[in-house]
């Protein structure tokens, strides 16, 4: 190179540094400050302890003030994530992974007709099929997608339920992850939309009489400015719906409900709804507290004398006998329940003179879970889980004769689908690393078959490993504890780690098979699912031990699954990111305010943090038997206890955080992420960003489109991934910090897996 030629050079590389420093200056200028909340005190007395709330006001969410600032801090954090160059290869990678295979599932089956939701590669939402026979020829039903072609809102298939005869199908449809439904009806052989548009259906359960014509339906009351938030999905009735008849439902007959008749004892809570069987000439009706799979109020009436506000309705079992699960077999009803044994066992008792107390039991209780069943016209399925696996039985009615199902693999067998006409039983199975299979029990020939209703996936995973280990909690409470990684891995303390937890209404986190984590995975990552108390692991007992006053267990067995990653040289606390939603908010909310020195990164996803103000929004009050009632003093030392949000002190060094939380929520109000949000924002002496990311055509992630899934993934892995030093996402704005590099203490002696 000469030196005219070397000179020219030069003179290019000093102007593209220039351009860089401006366009750094640029990015700095253009990146929105995180706006500072107001603090407006307001303090409560519960049972003479004082709590001082900083920001009540933004409970308000019309607020004009609050919505100016919740989109600021949108955008914000909009901007900042945007600024890390690896988010949009993670995105791109998410996506690959996500749109690899093809899925089905939400199984019913109606004599030969099957019904059922399926993704395929580069949907936005599944869609809603049918056929006859399980190799029948695939019919599309309904595509939810469809349905905002043209707008900025997206629509979501909320629930649906076949006629018996499987001739009509009704079905609740919702805008922008609201959940609000309404509810439709369609003919299957024309997909016709017939005339019904019925509001306030939300999570309606639909029960179609034997003329195929009528069914009963939830629904709540009309919302007047007058009814507070917390009434507004409460109570709900059952009403009586004639196919081509008051399309609006209004004049609908109500048969079943708080209020409805007079003398008849329906206890509060969230919903009640209507459970018929073919061939059975009883109808159940069930007021349920949190329309959940725990113990519920019901009554029984013979189906003909179902007329409005008349019907005998007689009362069989109230919460305090523990019924979680029932089926109508004929003139025989079937039910689980927890009482006397905290793994559930299955009993029976006639319907024409029932006696929950003094049931048949079928199943006794056993070492696993036993936690569903259906019964075919061939006899009775029944699910039981023990550990990180399940299996389903097949027995007669009465309990005789139980054998295993035989499956493709060891794994999470879901809840048997069938038809009590007819006989067979369809099951999924899947794994930490085995994807679905679909697969029916055939009692004719005594065997199982995958169905290929879900192919094998196409990814490679031989180079990951799960395994399941047990970390232990302070008071010695052995915690079961999945990890998922590459074979490879050695076991240095370098590795970014995904802690999971939930812990609430004994949900179980069990095996599932999930291909975006690949993306986590493959990085070198660590996913670990923690089985925390107020889960359903081991059953009620376990349930209950992290459940109001015992709820801060469930905090301290995620503190523990931490500890253990440390101690076992998985990671670092600096490489862990620990990640919860929902009810999961009190967990990582519990993680962050009592041990921040224990994690890098808080993903909380819509979670629950002010739990002393929970009753006051619209799915609070339901949510009183999990968590506790401030009315009452136990309650609110229980709640206060709990709480994320009381608990945040200023000047502590908190990790970073991202909140996030959808415009449209039903179930977790914005405004508690909003609150904790300015809180930890206020509070922090740490200099590490914290977050608050809101989607404003989403609720509390159900119906969410899959761009939306995948973004948000992207969003919350590269914070974490960028937050934990990953040289791939530091971003090179100025006005967004690189993360400061943690120090990695090598282990004494390197393990490998």
């Amino acid at each position: 190179m000469n030196n005219w030629t070397t000179r020219l050079a030069a003179q290019a590389a000093s102007a593209l540094a220039g351009l860089l420093v401006a366009v750094q200056a640029l990015q700095a200028q253009a990146l929105p400050a995180l706006p500072v909340a107001p603090v407006r005190p307001v303090t409560d007395t519960y049972f003479g302890t004082p709590v001082v709330d900083d920001y009540r006001y933004m409970e308000n969410l019309a607020d004009p003030e609050v919505q100016a600032w919740m989109k600021a801090q949108a955008q914000a954090t909009r901007a900042r994530l945007d600024a890390l160059p690896g988010r949009q290869a993670l995105l791109e990678r998410i996506h690959a992974l996500r749109n690899a295979d093809a899925a089905r599932g939400g199984f019913v089956r109606r004599g030969q007709r099957w019904f059922y939701e399926a993704f395929e590669p580069g949907a936005q939402l599944p869609r809603l099929y049918w056929r006859d026979g399980l190799q029948g020829e695939e019919h599309l039903l309904l595509d939810p997608a469809a349905l905002g072609a043209g707008s900025t809102t997206h629509y979501a298939l909320d629930y649906f339920e076949p006629s018996g005869d499987g001739k009509l199908v009704a079905y609740g449809i919702s805008a922008g992850g609201s959940e609000a439904s309404v509810l439709h009806v369609m003919d299957v052989a024309t997909g016709r939309v017939l005339a019904e548009r019925i509001t306030r259906a939300n999570g309606s359960v639909v029960a179609w009489r034997p003329d195929n014509r009528s069914f009963f339906y939830l629904r709540y009351g009309p919302v007047t400015p007058a009814t507070p938030p917390a009434l507004r999905e409460y109570d709900a009735r059952t009403y009586l719906h004639q196919v081509g008849t008051h399309a609006d439902g209004d004049g609908d007959a109500v048969v079943f409900g708080r209020g409805v008749q007079p003398g008849l004892d329906v206890p509060e809570g969230q919903g009640t709804y209507v459970l018929l069987a073919p061939g059975s000439k009883w109808a159940l009706a069930v007021a349920n507290r949190n329309m959940d799979n725990n113990p519920a109020t019901f009554y029984v009436a013979p189906l003909a004398q179902v007329n409005g506000p008349r019907t005998p309705w007689r009362k069989i079992a109230g919460v305090a006998d523990g019924v979680t699960d029932v089926a109508l077999h004929g003139d025989t009803l079937y039910f689980l329940s927890q009482k006397d044994a905290p793994r559930f066992r299955l009993l029976a008792t006639p319907l024409a003179r029932p006696d929950v107390a003094r049931a048949r039991v079928v199943i006794p209780e056993g070492t696993g879970v036993l936690t569903a069943f259906a019964l075919a016209r061939d006899g009775l399925y029944a699910r039981v889980r023990d550990g990180a696996v399940s299996h389903v039985l097949r027995l007669a009615d009465d309990g005789s004769g139980a054998r295993v199902v035989p499956m493709p693999f060891e794994g999470n067998v879901g809840a048997p689908v069938v038809d009590p006409r007819e006989p067979g039983a369809l099951m999924v199975v899947r794994g930490w690393l085995q994807s679905p299979r679909v697969v029916f029990y055939d009692p004719a020939r005594g065997a199982s078959a995958d169905t290929g209703l879900i192919p094998p996936s196409k990814i490679d995973v031989s180079a990951m490993a799960a395994k399941e280990v047990f970390a232990t909690s302070y008071d010695g409470t052995r915690v079961p504890l999945s990890l998922i990684y590459r074979r490879d891995l050695v076991r240095d303390g370098s590795h970014p780690t995904l802690l999971i937890g939930y812990g609430s209404y004994g949900i179980s986190l069990e095996p599932r098979f999930s291909a975006t984590s690949l993306a986590w995975i493959e990085r070198g990552g660590v996913v670990a699912i923690a089985h925390v108390r107020g889960g359903g692991e081991y059953g009620e007992a376990w349930h209950a031990a992290g459940q109001k006053l015992t709820k801060l267990n469930t905090v301290f067995d995620f503190i523990a699954c931490a500890q253990y990653l440390i101690d076992e040289h998985y990671t670092v606390a600096a490489k862990i990111a620990g990640n919860g939603g929902s009810a999961g908010g009190i967990t990582v909310g519990g993680a962050l305010t009592w041990r921040p020195d224990l994690f890098g990164v808080i993903l909380d996803e819509v979670g629950m943090s002010d739990t002393l103000r929970a009753e006051t929004e619209p799915n609070g009050p339901p949510n009183v038997p999990e968590f506790g009632s401030v009315a009452t003093e136990a309650g609110f030392h229980g709640l206060y206890a709990m709480s994320p949000y009381v608990h945040v002190r200023d000047g502590v060094r908190y990790p970073a955080v991202m909140f996030s939380t959808g415009a449209n929520d039903p179930r977790v109000s914005p405004w508690q992420m909003a609150k904790m949000a300015a809180r930890v924002q206020a509070a922090t002496a740490s200099g590490r960003p914290v977050l608050l990311r809101v989607d404003y055509d989403a609720g509390h992630g159900i119906g969410s489109s899959a761009s939306q899934v995948e973004a948000k993934l992207a969003d919350l892995w590269s914070f974490a991934l960028w937050q934990m030093g990953d040289p791939a996402f530091q971003p090179t704005s100025a006005a967004v910090p690189a993360a400061a590099p943690a120090a990695v203490p090598a282990p004494a002696t390197p393990a490998t897996h």
